[in-house]
């Protein structure tokens, strides 16, 4: 039989939009909110568990006649150039050019709680206001009816919001209906549109047959009926892609009709809470009635067992009893894909172990009482009997990656390779998530360590950082050579151990000739340094007595008395007047101090000395106003006096960098492998007070290594690195997965945390060129990935081969790295250029 046509306005079963709820002509009252939920791959187990546990707890609060209708949207949208963070250097060009118009499935989530009146509920398909000609309630409520219902919708949202994993936001008039009314969450629905701030452009519908809205075609699968369901639910499911030998990794059940399912969708979650007494009487006379049946078919006797253990099961573990439906609803504006959204759509119903049921019969009446506040249309008959703890278990719980509305940043992607903006630094501090900016990076050979460190220290670099670096591996000279390049060789300075051009400070100078504590300090853990190697241990009265001369030379320095270096120091030491005297006179023996020892130990940094070029430079490093410094110490690596002097002394440099910029401006200090060689005892203090005193500077130190082993048992790197290091940040640990206990404990790793961090890279779309990176602020963690355009990956690379080919093409092209770059990109785009 063919409908007649019917405008949308007359067919509307809504009323009005009052006090911030929805109001039908059939008298229903409905509050919504919209749902922040958990970011998808980011739960355990437990967080699973206690976010069902607030969900039923809530529901149970609202009172009988109510129905609960969630409603997640997954939409498939193209990303755009975001041109708010940060500057559009060349780089950040590449990276939004190579994103943009990459397709990526949104999520919208709202929540309407309805209150019917009693006539309304338990409503038939043959009674829906769709076929009605007119809408006129048999009863209203009154505000004596309401408040209670309000009460309840307020206690409601507290415990979600108590929860702390699910944030909800009362949906307001406005949100609901614009004053025009071309705008709003209700009429952008008859679009099929999630977003309310989008003008409503409206559009047909043909539900004669088919549903039909505009140029989309909808198909409907319902999961309506218990004998479809299976025997037993779970809270959560494990996601075997994602799953290791020793963890599973848990993730919500519908999952794979949510975020999984690759197409624009609606899924519809349905409780209803009707009269539980009236409710489990009907069941009690449905299994007498079986009863008397169950001699002429062994199914009514197998249906009466199963009646009266609901009834059971209901009394004595006080279940809440309700009935419930879900559906999902999916769409196309192109008629070739129906086929496919077909099938996907089944299969992905078929993982939660549900029959399929391609709903043909009720689907215009189900996408009708899928209007937001229209609830109490959803017939009867498509619903089913069970318990609130089962019916949550097919709640959607997981959301897609958040941006920070932090100004402050990096660009990262989520594990599905939707870029994201993401505040390392000063979100975490603000929200108390973390007590420090500090970085702890572990990234075996080949995990893409590089890669994120050049893209993170290039991004704090933009957003006016002071770097300094101190590498091994000449990791950042195609990244310093580019910002080299655009400051015309202002900035971006690269340093280098040569024989011939060796790297020289003089730790004793200070511009303003104040000597700090911090100062003092520095110079002592130097000079013990050169004096005593790591097997040598420092008496008391040595550490006293080298205090004391420290301090007495800068007495003579003050007094003009002494050359501001070390070969001042150690001339000052050597002289019978000098400090020989103070020791005399404090009588200090040689049992106490050894001065010729010391003496003799400290000859070759002293003018004429093998290193005495290292400590008595005439001129100082400005790093005051360069923002961009790379310490390249890899000729000096395996040098045992070398290696940790000048990197203690580069750290130093940092120390007063950071001490004389003003607190507005923000400071980074990246040490890569060198910390293995100042790692020791006598430098222990010194690099815990490097650690905790930065971030009263407004700066961070980041500390970056290749293996777990070296830093499991190495009580200097956890007692002053680690544990000062709020920010941990691992790549690909999959080597480490059966030894993986003892590295969570050493670095103070939750279980979800470990569970996260064997999960990378374990499921990677090969139809990309990414690898995945754990970041764990405090007790918060998550997985990205970085992916880069191919201009970034030149800059970036650490293959020899690539960095040949770079330098290559830099020299071709008059030394400008940049064109170098473009060149080797497009090369890579089109390899007939190559």
């Amino acid at each position: 039989m063919k409908l007649n046509a019917r405008s949308l306005e007359t067919a509307m079963p809504l009323l009005a939009v009052e006090n911030n709820c929805l109001v039908s002509k059939m008298a229903d009252i409905t509050v919504g909110f919209r749902l922040y939920l958990p970011e998808i791959f980011t739960q355990s187990r437990e967080d699973y568990i206690t976010l069902h546990s607030a969900l039923v707890k809530a529901i149970k609060l609202l009172p009988s006649g109510t129905v609960i209708h969630k409603q997640d949207w997954f939409i498939e949208e193209k990303y755009q150039a975001d041109h708010e963070q940060g500057d559009d250097s060349f780089l950040t060009q590449a990276f939004q050019r190579h994103f943009v118009e990459r397709p990526f499935l949104n999520h919208h989530c709202y929540l309407y709680i309805s209150k019917l009146p009693k006539a309304r509920q338990k409503q038939k398909s043959n009674r829906h206001s769709l076929t009605r000609r007119s809408l006129v309630p048999r009863e209203q409520m009154t505000q004596r009816e309401l408040q209670p219902f309000f009460d309840a919708v307020s206690q409601f949202e507290r415990i979600l919001q108590d929860g702390g994993s699910i944030r909800a936001v009362r949906l307001t008039d406005e949100d609901l209906v614009s004053e025009k009314g071309d705008r709003g969450i209700v009429p952008n629905y008859f679009r099929l549109q999630p977003d309310g701030t989008k003008k409503v452009i409206l559009e047909d519908w043909d539900i004669d047959g088919r549903v039909r809205i505009g140029s989309k075609d909808v198909l409907c699968f319902t999961i309506s009926d218990a004998d479809t369901m299976p025997q037993a639910v779970d809270i959560m499911a494990s996601y075997g892609p994602l799953s290791s030998d020793s963890t599973q990794f848990a993730v919500g059940n519908v999952l794979p009709v949510g975020l999984m399912l690759r197409c624009n969708h609606v899924y519809n979650q349905y409780i209803c809470l009707d009269d539980a007494q009236a409710m489990l009487r009907e069941f009690e006379q449905t299994a007498r009635h079986l009863n008397s049946l169950s001699q002429f078919s062994a199914e009514n006797g197998i249906n009466r067992d199963a009646t009266q253990r609901y009834i059971q099961e209901a009394i004595q573990n006080q279940r809440t009893v309700c009935r419930t439906h879900f559906n999902v609803m999916v769409w196309t504006e192109k008629p070739e894909q129906l086929e496919y959204l077909r099938a996907s759509t089944s299969a992905a119903i078929a993982q939660l172990d549900c029959l399929p049921k391609h709903n043909t019969m009720d689907a215009a009446r189900l996408l009708w009482a899928g209007i937001p506040g229209n609830a109490g249309d959803l017939p009867v008959d498509e619903t089913f009997y069970t318990f609130v703890e089962q019916a949550v278990c097919f709640f959607n719980l997981e959301s897609v990656y958040q941006s920070s509305l932090s100004p402050f940043g990096v660009r990262l992607c989520d594990r599905h390779g939707k870029p994201v903006w993401v505040d390392l630094s000063d979100e975490p501090m603000e929200k108390g998530w973390v007590t420090n900016r500090n970085k702890f990076v572990i990234g075996p050979s080949g995990s893409g360590k590089s890669f994120f460190m050049n893209h993170l220290v290039r991004q704090y670099y933009e957003q006016d950082t002071h770097i300094v670096l101190v590498d091994v591996g000449h990791s950042y000279r195609g990244l310093c050579e580019l910002i080299s390049r655009k400051t015309r060789g202002k900035d971006g300075i690269y340093l280098t151990y040569e024989e011939d051009k060796p790297i020289t400070f003089n730790p004793f100078y200070v511009e303003d000739g104040f000597y700090s504590i911090d100062k003092v300090t520095s110079i002592n853990t130097l000079l013990k340094t050169l004096w005593k190697n790591e097997s040598e241990s420092f008496s008391r009265t040595e550490e006293v007595a080298l205090s004391d001369a420290v301090e007495e030379f800068i007495k003579q320095v003050k007094k003009a008395k002494a050359e501001a270096s070390f070969n001042g120091f150690y001339e000052y030491c050597n002289d019978e007047n000098g400090f020989r005297a103070f020791l005399k006179e404090k009588k200090y023996t040689e049992k106490y101090f050894d001065i010729e020892q010391f003496i003799i130990t400290m000859q070759p940094f002293y003018k004429g000395g093998k290193y005495d070029y290292l400590l008595n430079s005439n001129m100082n490093l400005d790093l005051l106003n360069k923002r961009f410094i790379v310490f390249e110490l890899d000729n000096i690596k395996d040098h045992p006096i070398l290696f940790p002097i000048v990197t203690l002394i580069i750290m130093e440099t940092f120390v007063t960098k950071m001490r004389r910029l003003s607190l507005a401006t923000r400071k980074m200090m990246v040490i890569e492998e060198a910390w293995k060689a100042i790692a020791k005892e006598s430098m222990a203090d010194y690099i815990k007070y490097l650690f905790k005193t930065v971030r009263k500077h407004f700066g961070e130190a980041l500390v970056v290594t290749q293996e777990i082993d070296d830093i499991i048992g190495n009580n200097i790197v956890k007692d002053a690195i680690i544990n000062n290091s709020d920010c941990k940040i691992l790549l690909d640990q999959s080597k480490y997965q059966h030894r993986f206990e003892e590295v969570r404990q050493l670095l103070g790793l939750s279980e979800k945390q470990k569970q996260l961090i064997l999960s990378v890279n374990k499921d990677n779309d090969p139809r990309r060129k990414y690898k995945e990176v754990f970041i764990a602020l405090g007790a918060r963690a998550k997985v990205y990935a970085t992916e880069v355009s191919l201009e970034e990956y030149a800059a970036y690379t650490t293959e020899g081969s690539e960095k040949s080919e770079v330098q290559r093409r830099t020299a071709q092209n008059g030394g400008d790295i940049q064109v170098a770059i473009i060149d080797f990109a497009d090369a890579r785009r089109k390899p007939e250029l190559v």
